[in-house]
């Protein structure tokens, strides 16, 4: 069961990164550029994670630990931007397609680091995690579109990124303070986010003119819940079961959709994500069976 418990913080976090595509829409529509909204999003977020280093979590971090870290914190910045130039140059359903393929990566790269084969389990999971991704992504609606090549390779860019950011968050300096862990990953992706994107936003009145609301709240959904619920949960369930559990992503974003932007979802699309809900949820119900059985089978053994 504790299992369980850390599954379900993996999947906070997954949802909450499933909100911000609804809240860059808004942002886009009120006039404000993908580097702006980035670059608000990691420096808010990184603000909001020194808050809660200084309120709660002043502990001393080795200097390995801190450049490992810090190493580890890119991958979460190139993930964001990889992913922004891929819906640049490619329709927003295909794109989201190629950023999922982070599925099946990270079970790939557990499974070299483990130097084991993936159980039945968790194959069955991205078989269907697969399908219902191409559905919910709404790719069979938009087959015979001309693809940019540049936009492809952004995309599965984004996705081995994020599935080495998936599989370090639960690999990595485990002894850290969660929050000390989370500030330091943030401030290397915050670093290297206002390298490619100077922040002219911070003097020039954009901010204040607006663009605060949308960084405080992408901030937050973007960078200090599923970067915490992260570093606490991985490192519980594997990396394997944690890019099962990250695809949550997807519904919570085409949910968030339908209620912030107002989009209109086809019935392929509702199949699709009916499907991610269920290549989330098989694994985690055979493995309750699973501790079950193993249970009932140590208490017939105690009881000869």
């Amino acid at each position: 069961m504790n299992k369980l418990k850390f599954s379900l913080v993996v999947l906070l976090g997954a949802c909450s990164y499933g909100i911000l595509s609804s809240i860059l829409k808004v942002g886009f529509s009120n006039g404000y550029t993908f580097p702006e909204l980035l670059g608000g999003q990691y420096v808010f977020g990184w603000f909001g994670l020194l808050l809660l280093v200084l309120t709660f979590s002043r502990h001393k971090v080795s200097l390995k630990n801190i450049v490992t870290l810090l190493a580890v914190g890119t991958t979460m910045s190139l993930t964001s931007i990889f992913y922004g130039f891929s819906v640049k140059e490619l329709p927003a359903s295909i794109a989201i397609v190629l950023l999922f393929q982070f599925t099946w990566m990270g079970v790939l790269i557990e499974a070299i680091a483990n130097k084991t084969f993936p159980s039945r389990e968790k194959v069955l999971s991205i078989i269907i995690l697969f399908v219902g991704t191409m559905f919910a992504g709404g790719i069979f609606e938009g087959l015979g579109q001309q693809l940019s090549m540049k936009g492809i390779l952004f995309g599965l860019l984004a996705a081995i990124t994020f599935s080495l950011y998936i599989f370090a968050s639960g690999r990595v300096s485990t002894e850290v303070p969660i929050y000390s862990k989370s500030f330091l990953m943030t401030t290397s992706a915050t670093l290297f986010v206002c390298i490619m994107f100077p922040p002219t936003y911070l003097m020039d009145g954009t901010l204040q003119a607006g663009l605060w609301k949308y960084a405080l709240i992408l901030g937050f959904f973007g960078v200090v819940i599923p970067v915490i619920c992260f570093s606490i949960g991985i490192p519980k369930v594997g990396t394997g079961l944690g890019t099962i559990l990250g695809a949550v992503e997807l519904p919570t974003a085409v949910i968030a959709s339908i209620t912030l932007v107002h989009e209109v979802v086809s019935p392929l699309q509702w199949l699709g994500i009916v499907c991610i809900l269920l290549g989330i949820f098989i694994p985690q119900m055979l493995n309750v069976r699973k501790e079950r059985q193993i249970a009932r089978f140590g208490n017939e053994t105690t009881e000869f």
